[in-house]
């Protein structure tokens, strides 16, 4: 699959605009014209997610009262773990709101300046601390390792999708490079979503009956990512194909290096 983004006619750069005929979308091949495939409506949806995230669980750090802590702490550093934690939490909510910024056509085509520079933030105030701090301190300092596993590999994946998708944009890859940071969104926000997988489950008293509240954990830790990453691939390879419906042409995203 990979390899039909890359063959020719397939190549996501940005074309003069007159070359690309403006389609109308109720007759598109593709049907564009379906609501999922609405731009904005998925950034409006993706809002919300990263809105969600912003209003539950930052200010419970930024209040620097460890009781508020959603994870338990490990009572002989308390002091810092928690510190640990509100680190991690900021700089992750870093990288969720810049992934927006990333993500927002308009920005990216009227002000690419801008999109270079949040995209050199979310690596380096957003992936790099957020991962790193998971990784090597959070999850070994975790009282109960359920779901650990689930946050490894989605923290080690997080870390190797980004360092990909910045190479590839330094080689001017730039289909490759899409493709990887892609990736690396969909894995900034599977955390995200893995909570909110997981509130909807305990919020029926019927799922209780079937799964313990440690199953629960363990497949939210698990499914939020690996959701978000099929989610994030399958677009992809729809641009793709759209590309090649279209004779090769399509207006994507500019090149975030120069």
């Amino acid at each position: 699959m990979t390899q039909n983004a890359e063959r020719a006619p397939v190549e996501l750069t940005e074309p003069p605009i007159a070359t690309v005929p403006q389609r109308n979308s109720a007759t598109s091949p593709d049907g564009s014209g379906s609501w999922w495939h609405q731009r904005y409506l998925w950034l409006v949806l993706l809002c919300g997610v990263v809105g969600f995230n912003l209003i539950y669980a930052l200010p419970r750090y930024l209040s620097f009262d460890e009781s508020q802590s959603r994870i338990a702490l490990d009572p002989a550093r308390t002091d810092q773990h928690f510190g640990l934690l509100v680190a991690h939490v900021v700089t992750g909510n870093v990288a969720m709101v810049t992934v927006l910024l990333q993500l927002w056509p308009w920005l990216r085509r009227n002000h690419p300046q801008v999109h270079r520079i949040s995209g050199r933030i979310y690596i380096l105030a957003g992936v790099l601390p957020a991962a790193g701090l998971g990784l090597l301190a959070l999850i070994p300092l975790r009282q109960d390792q359920t779901g650990s596993i689930g946050l490894g590999v989605e923290g080690a994946l997080w870390l190797v999708t980004t360092g990909v998708g910045w190479r590839m944009a330094r080689q001017h890859r730039y289909a490759q490079h899409q493709r990887w940071m892609l990736y690396s969104f969909a894995l900034a926000l599977g955390s995200t979503y893995g909570r909110i997988i997981a509130e909807v489950l305990t919020h029926y008293p019927s799922t209780m009956k079937y799964l313990s509240m440690d199953t629960i954990v363990e497949v939210s830790y698990w499914l939020g990512w690996i959701v978000n990453v099929l989610i994030a691939h399958l677009w992809f390879e729809h641009q793709a194909k759209r590309s090649s419906k279209a004779g090769g042409q399509i207006v994507t995203y500019p090149s975030p290096v120069h």
